[in-house]
């Protein structure tokens, strides 16, 4: 989670000249009035809409830098997941028309690989004061893919679906935000069988059925206006989230209720002075079968908070924020941590700026979570929260030179009971094939980068990002084997690059790639890392937009025909090609 491709595979650049990706640049202005539009579930990107990829690789967070978007990341979110409701616009999905020109779209693609892609969304209400939303996305695949270390194909089946309803009403001194949303994902286990090598022949598992595991979201919040001399938030959550199986469709899975209520109450003083108090309280309670076989489930109902005063000041080029999290979580595993709370940037010339931040976080790694990262983890055990004592960052950006941005960053971070994932055994008939297992150790994370991005006028865009990750790991003092304890899936580099041109107004063409590199998996009965494969993918990706109603676009995936894995013996589609249309109305 190694080889670098032959350079002629860019001449398929030459067969789409004439097509383009949906990065129309805009000003800050405009910016600002979309941030504060009613939005729609997710920015429809094509970059991240693909059903070609049915997972996602460990995400590391970067504070002020954000992660291009990749491919093969729409099924999961980061290993740091929102838990409220998303709302995104509507319009602008696959072309360059503008969103607010329409009220509703429609979005469908199809390709090999049985890859379908589809997404519908209208604003039944669209006014200053009320704005209401419906929107549904659906994507899958059906198609068979081929094993790395076995010459076998087998099929890797995914049915994701989500829908929602979002409202927004302005009254004269705050808002109100109400949503709920379901989301179906239909996936099979269709990793490669493993078994320990002094058992002999593999037990048969199955990779034929479905798990299910299903999501219903609701919120209910209100804030007060952005220029409020006192400034308060409020919003309460709730998260139905359940497994339809265990271990085997013979045996029930569980479910888990998240009740979580967000807050802030601060206030303005010395005319560029704030002092402030929020949080957030979260509580797990789960539902385990009552047919007397839960016996192999282990989950404990507790509560998690996070604490945090902050003050915050800002001057005429720099800004201080300086406050204190602390964190407590409940039950037989009660923790109790604190962590620094502090940011500061300073402009040190004409458009560049100066930043460091150190902060801290409580992860809750619960089951929802959980699938949203690896889908395939084991459904039965619950993880311990992760605790993050410090996540330190110290950067540079600027913007000084004419169509030119970079940012150079650096930062630590200190984590304790950490989560990776190494391959499942098999040891039962009937069981699904490869369930992924999470081991938890306290890790320290080491990371320096930097990302370029240049723009000539609406005719070029190039991004190119890089980030060397070092990895400590832990072996917990009551260790009882002799297991190497390393960074299983975890990136040692990180190339991001992309160039998007438009010849003309309504054509223009992108290629993205992506390149991972020093991934290791720990395979079951060993006790030595094994190597997997780097991730190297080039995609194209072209739109043509017809007028403001019609657009079309092609998508090329992993061009390079590369082979690799996001989970050991789980590989992705090899070459795969997608059409669609996207129609604003």
């Amino acid at each position: 989670m190694k080889t670098i491709y032959n350079i002629k595979a860019l001449c398929v650049m030459a067969l789409l000249g004439s097509v383009a990706t949906v990065s129309a640049q805009e000003d800050k202005s405009k910016e600002k009035d979309l941030n504060r539009e009613m939005t729609l579930e997710r920015e429809y990107d094509p970059s991240v809409q693909d059903a070609n990829k049915v997972n996602t690789l460990p995400v590391i967070k970067e504070p002020a830098v954000k992660k291009m978007p990749i491919d093969y990341a729409f099924f999961n979110a980061p290993a740091d997941p929102e838990k409220e409701i998303s709302l995104l616009p509507s319009g602008s999905i696959m072309t360059d028309i503008q969103y607010n020109k329409r009220r509703g779209y429609f979005n469908f693609g199809a390709g090999t690989y049985l890859n379908l892609n589809g997404d519908i969304g209208y604003h039944i209400l669209s006014t200053d004061k009320d704005k209401l939303n419906i929107w549904f996305s659906h994507r899958s695949t059906n198609g068979k893919v081929k094993y790395l270390d076995m010459d076998e194909k087998v099929k890797a089946k995914l049915n994701d679906n989500m829908g929602g309803l979002n409202f927004r009403h302005a009254f004269d001194k705050l808002s109100l935000n109400m949503g709920i949303k379901y989301g179906y994902s239909g996936f099979n286990y269709y990793g490669l069988p493993i078994d320990y090598p002094t058992t002999g022949a593999l037990i048969n598992p199955d990779r034929e059925t479905n798990q299910v595991n299903q999501t219903v979201k609701a919120k209910v919040g209100v804030e007060s206006k952005e220029d409020a001399h006192v400034g308060y938030l409020l919003d309460v959550d709730y998260t139905n989230f359940s497994h339809k199986y265990a271990l085997t469709k013979e045996l029930d899975g569980p479910t888990e209720h998240t009740f979580d209520v967000k807050f802030d109450l601060n206030a303005g003083f010395g005319g560029n002075q704030r002092i402030g108090f929020g949080g957030n309280i979260e509580y797990f309670n789960y539902n385990l079968p009552t047919d007397g076989t839960n016996e192999y489930l282990f989950f404990e109902n507790h509560a998690e908070a996070t604490l945090s005063p902050y003050y915050k000041v800002t001057g005429d080029n720099w800004n201080v924020k300086l406050g204190v999290n602390v964190m407590f979580v409940t039950g037989d595993n009660k923790k109790f941590m604190a962590s620094p709370n502090i940011a500061a940037d300073v402009e040190i010339a004409e458009k560049t700026v100066l930043y460091a931040s150190a902060g801290g976080k409580l992860y809750s790694n619960s089951m929802y979570d959980m699938s949203l990262v690896n889908r395939y983890v084991n459904p039965t055990e619950e993880l311990l929260p992760s605790r993050n004592y410090l996540d330190a960052t110290l950067g540079i950006k600027s913007g000084v030179a004419p169509g030119f941005w970079f940012d150079v960053f650096g930062g630590y971070k200190i984590t304790k009971d950490d989560v990776f994932f190494i391959p499942g055994v098999n040891i039962g008939e009937g069981l699904f094939a490869n369930v992924s297992n999470a081991f938890q150790a306290d890790a320290d994370h080491l990371f320096v980068g930097a990302n370029l991005k240049y723009s000539y006028q609406q005719l070029l865009d190039i991004n190119l990002k890089g980030v060397y990750n070092s990895w400590t790991v832990d072996e917990p003092n009551d260790a009882q084997t002799s297991i190497p304890y390393n960074a299983y899936g975890k990136p040692e580099m990180e190339l991001t690059a992309g160039v998007t041109v438009r010849p003309i107004q309504n054509i223009c063409a992108s290629l993205d790639y992506y390149l991972a590199t020093g991934r290791t998996t720990l395979l079951p009965g060993s006790t030595k890392k094994t190597d997997m494969k780097n991730i190297n993918e080039l995609d194209l990706t072209g739109t043509y937009t017809l007028n403001e109603t019609f657009g079309l676009y092609l998508k090329l995936n992993n061009v390079l025909f590369q082979k690799y894995e996001m989970y050991y013996g789980y590989p992705l589609q090899s070459f795969s090609a997608m059409v669609g249309v996207n129609i604003n109305f």
